[in-house]
């Protein structure tokens, strides 16, 4: 008999105690079946279901803040745990652990160290299951049970619960909402370390998805490489300026997002055939006495490509706007609200990136309504009225069907130094914008990847400040000086 297998002896009298305290109660006790005897046998429900009362589902938190969490299920050997503990340790990681009861029952003394070095512990249900082929009465003695061996052998309450692989289904919602817990935990960042991937591979996924708000799901007891990845995943946030912090702290941090139909201007932008009249205006430059500038993004890229942009723009008290592919925008809607945040504009540049003059007009105006949703949605409010045609490409008919949606300023540019291009070099994109740029000009770059604008950017920054310009965002711009729109 092993070291495991003689605990799990030592803890049955107690679990005993648990059941008979369970069916005192009236709510059984959770017995593992097959699939086939459940499916056969029909028990009397002793647990109420209430539909109309469901958990929220978090896979990630609202927020602008640079946090996020790393969060593991499941528990490993205790040789395994030490080793994974003393790893966070030493790179200043404070996480959150969902902890199957069953394990907790048999090794209270892990769990008891994974609170006392700072980190949470949550309800990863009691044997470790998945949901998809237990009824409702077992879900909820799964979570309730779990609860209950978690607070007795470590004094804590869970407030959230996560199945082993993070699938969910409305009962488990409905359970969970009826056990009081706070919200059944999904994520947002899966590295896949069950395919068993090596420690780097797994570092350089979390560095490719890192998001603010994000929920990173590893594995304590399958792949042995989750320990050296580590430092890989630390390194990954320091470099982009973000912290780790438990769950509870980056709810805490975060806010609640509103349905997008309580949202003023949701509907700003509507589907509308009735577009051979609809005036539009392609704007260009403003036409201005005064240095102002306009400096002006498109697209989309990763969390650590943009928050770089953010930050230098920060650095330089520059406000910049903004026009962003939506598609990108509902993977990662922290980081448009970041921008807002940083009193930047955003505005519409389409949902799916189409050349615009290839669409039919209801496809046109669907692409368009869609992307101003989703950036509605993700931002909290409505966003500037105004939409760059991806590619630049635009005809008098495709105006008037962009006009009718509600997008009357087709916002242009006289300045583009082709920088999505990564054969152009940072000083390429600096000469570039330095030889075109004029009063009222408006700046066109990308936040794509790969590119050199992050590096053109702050150089480009600083001399054009030095020529005596200043930086306003495109919408104020048009605003205070009205704009000179293309014949």
């Amino acid at each position: 008999m092993d070291r495991r297998e003689r605990k799990k002896l030592r803890i049955i009298p107690w679990l005993i105690l648990v059941m008979t305290n369970s069916l005192l109660a009236g709510c059984g006790w959770w017995e593992e079946k097959t699939v086939e005897t459940r499916q056969e046998q029909s028990v009397a429900p002793t647990v109420k279901r209430d539909p109309e009362k469901k958990s929220k589902v978090l896979p990630f938190v609202y927020t602008a803040k640079k946090e996020l969490t790393l969060t593991f299920n499941g528990m490993g050997d205790e040789a395994t745990m030490r080793r994974l503990l003393d790893e966070l340790d030493a790179n200043q990681i404070k996480a959150t652990f969902f902890l199957p009861g069953m394990r907790v029952a048999e090794e209270p003394n892990i769990a008891n160290d994974i609170l006392r070095r700072g980190h949470e512990i949550e309800n990863n249900t009691l044997n470790h299951s998945d949901v998809s082929n237990l009824d409702y009465e077992q879900i909820y003695k799964e979570i309730r049970l779990a609860n209950e061996v978690i607070q007795k052998q470590t004094g804590v309450t869970p407030r959230y619960v996560r199945t082993k692989s993070g699938d969910y289904n409305d009962d488990l919602r409905i359970a969970a909402a009826a056990l009081g817990m706070k919200a059944v935990v999904t994520y947002n960042i899966n590295p896949k370390d069950r395919d068993m991937k090596d420690a780097k591979a797994i570092g350089e996924y979390v560095e490719r998805f890192i998001s603010r708000g994000g929920i990173i799901s590893l594995n304590t007891d399958i792949n042995p490489e989750v320990i050296p990845a580590i430092p890989y995943i630390a390194k990954a946030a320091v470099d982009i300026g973000y912290k780790f912090v438990p769950l509870g702290q980056l709810v805490a941090d975060g806010g609640e997002r509103k349905p997008l139909e309580q949202i003023p201007g949701y509907d700003a932008a509507k589907i509308n055939p009735d577009s051979a009249n609809a005036a539009y205006r392609l704007i260009y430059r403003i036409e201005t006495g005064q240095p102002k500038i306009a400096l002006t993004f498109d697209d989309w890229g990763s969390d650590k490509t943009v928050t770089k942009i953010l930050d230098i723009l920060e650095a330089h008290d520059v406000q910049a706007t903004f026009f962003l592919r939506a598609k990108g925008v509902e993977n990662n809607p922290n980081l448009a609200r970041a921008m807002v945040e940083g009193g930047h504009d955003v505005a519409n540049h389409s949902y799916s990136h189409p050349v615009v003059t290839t669409l039919s007009p209801m496809q046109l105006q669907e692409d368009l309504v869609k992307a101003h949703r989703v950036i509605t949605e993700a931002i909290q409010q409505q966003p500037v009225m105004l939409f760059r045609p991806p590619t630049g490409v635009v005809s008098d008919e495709t105006g008037k069907v962009i006009a009718a949606v509600g997008y009357k300023d087709i916002a242009m540019y006289d300045v583009t130094t082709l920088d999505w291009d990564k054969k152009n070099s940072a000083d390429d994109i600096v000469n570039g914008i330095l030889s075109q740029t004029q009063s009222g000009s408006v700046i066109l770059l990308h936040m794509l990847d790969d590119i050199h604008t992050i590096e053109a950017l702050p150089i480009a920054i600083e001399k054009l400040k030095k020529k005596g310009f200043a930086f306003v965002k495109m919408a104020d711009l048009i605003q205070q000086e009205g704009a000179k729109a293309a014949p």
